[in-house]
């Protein structure tokens, strides 16, 4: 069944689509890159990646191939989701802030640095930010 056009995203198709953006980020992709990966158009990317279409089980099967990761991968972290029998609760995923480009960089040169350098880099963001908590 389609979704009226004034309703909002269901929860679950903007987290799978954060985790989407997020990967291609990590990956260096952009998004026509990623499309032309699996077969639509960028602005099907930019719609999955905000939620207002859903991603086909095929199309994420497809995603998950091409960046190399498992289907569970878009749903780690869903405040939502239920853990199975075998598996433990996941944490909370954080959705206050969009990653960016530059923030997804961060995150991935941030673990080579050592941790005195790593602590240096955090202490003048919270500087810059006001943020003076631990």
């Amino acid at each position: 069944m389609a979704r009226e056009k004034d309703e909002d995203p269901h929860p679950v198709d903007r987290h799978v689509g954060r985790r989407v953006q997020e990967k291609r980020l990590d990956l260096g992709l952009t998004q026509t890159a990623l499309a032309k990966a699996v077969g639509v158009s960028f602005q099907q990317v930019q719609k999955y990646e905000k939620g207002t279409n859903r991603v086909s089980a095929s199309k994420l099967f497809e995603m998950a191939d091409f960046m190399k990761v498992g289907i569970p991968f878009f749903f780690e972290g869903y405040a939502g989701a239920q853990p199975g029998l075998a598996e433990e609760a996941a944490p909370a995923f954080d959705h206050e802030h969009k990653p960016t480009k530059n923030s997804v960089e961060i995150s991935r040169l941030a673990p080579r640095l050592p941790p005195r350098k790593q602590k240096l880099i955090l202490d003048m963001m919270r500087d810059m930010l006001g943020d003076e908590e631990a």
